[in-house]
């Protein structure tokens, strides 16, 4: 087990920055003056902006992540290994149902104005997902857990739509955690049942590349009708990225057992260049590059771009044990869930505040600086809230 524990340290560190930056582009997302191949690309523009392949990232790590995380609990004899792919996923699907619903929230028909809605949400989810630790006495975690679901059930009473056709909580779409939420249910169930075969992961991968692109070309318009509630909550892209990361992994640990590693490096390089050359090839009959519309030229590049991006944190930290490097963002990496909300507590509560940024932090390169400094902030309060034993896991 000592060669795994080393082996996610590349993906800690994947993850670490990979949060750090979702967090910096969000908080970046409508500062004026500022680069715009910093942020996401327009809805019909064929382009790609940092931000936009962010998201890609993080689902190829959620991907990475799944071949060791099974291990360890295979190895330590855990059976119910379905069971938590399933109920994590529902965890995710369901959180992010009401932050898409979030955006929906008609503050003059309810008696909660939207940030104090948004804020009471997000508390309900950390009493209801906190990681109790084992000296927390069962009657503690009920109460504490109990409070949080009448909490949210008190929320979702309350909670109005501005849509006239849906008036009360409803699907409009799954939400980013959502979206992470189906395709860690798909991925890990064709991981689990398929026992790593690392050809049937490559045939995975494909399967949902080539149903993304064949989604594009119209050849399946008769889902139409269904497509947003299906199984695979889209049109493949999500899982793409996934089972790219599941087959990086498997590969890299059946490669490493047989002392092959160098091989990974060609392996991946070849595959980058693949689907490079793929994707801007697709990309003249498939509606450009957009991250908004999920084009598969979008789903190629990315990908590729993960791969790479991938190569070099694990000749940097596996290799060259350079993890230290990345210590002062640690918490992004390994307390990810916890930080990616803790931004859902802090908009809310800085709008109720109705106090503004100074000009200079609120455009151009204060506006850079601001969000930096608030993407360093959130990871260090992730950081401090671990060392107190707060810290959100599903």
């Amino acid at each position: 087990m000592s060669n795994l524990i080393n082996r996610i340290r590349s993906i800690d560190a994947f993850r670490a920055v990979t949060m750090f930056l979702m967090i910096f582009v969000n908080d970046l997302d409508g500062v004026p003056n500022t680069p715009e191949w910093l942020k996401h690309a327009g809805v019909n523009a064929d382009a790609l902006g940092l931000a936009d392949t962010i998201f890609p990232a993080f689902l190829f790590i959620v991907g990475l992540s799944i071949p060791y995380a099974f291990a360890k609990r295979l190895h330590n004899q855990e059976a119910h290994v379905p069971y938590r792919i399933i109920t994590r996923s529902l965890a995710l699907v369901f959180i992010g149902f009401f932050h898409a619903n979030s955006e929906t929230y008609n503050e003059s028909a309810t008696i909660l104005p939207k940030p104090v809605w948004d804020s009471l949400a997000t508390f309900s989810f950390f009493f209801i997902f906190l990681d109790y630790s084992k000296n927390t006495s069962a009657l503690r975690r009920y109460i504490f857990q109990g409070f949080g679901v009448a909490l949210l059930i008190a929320m979702c009473v309350i909670y109005r739509s501005t849509d006239p056709a849906h008036p009360w909580l409803h699907l409009t779409w799954w939400g980013i955690l959502g979206l992470i939420g189906w395709a860690y249910l798909v991925c890990g169930l064709i991981y689990y049942y398929s026992n790593g075969i690392l050809w049937i992961q490559a045939a995975a991968w494909l399967f949902f590349m080539f149903f993304n692109i064949d989604f594009h070309f119209g050849m399946l318009d008769f889902l139409s009708g269904i497509q947003k509630y299906m199984w695979i909550a889209g049109n493949g892209a999500m899982q793409a990225f996934t089972m790219a990361g599941v087959f990086v992994s498997v590969l890299y640990m059946r490669l490493n057992k047989n002392n092959e590693i160098k091989m990974l490096w060609a392996a991946m390089i070849l595959m980058a260049i693949i689907l490079f050359n793929l994707g801007f090839i697709v990309r003249y009959f498939s509606g450009g590059i957009s991250k908004a519309r999920d084009t598969p030229s979008w789903v190629l590049i990315c990908t590729g771009i993960s791969l790479v991006v991938y190569a070099f944190f694990i000749f940097i930290v596996d290799v060259k044990h350079k993890y230290h490097w990345f210590k002062v963002i640690e918490p992004a990496g390994t307390s990810t869930f916890t930080c990616y909300l803790l931004p859902y507590l802090f908009y809310p509560l800085y709008q109720m505040t109705d106090l503004g940024y100074p000009q200079y932090l609120d455009q151009g390169t204060g506006g850079l600086i601001r969000c930096l400094i608030f993407s360093f902030v959130i990871v260090w309060l992730t950081g401090l809230l671990q060392k107190i034993n707060v810290r959100l896991k599903i």
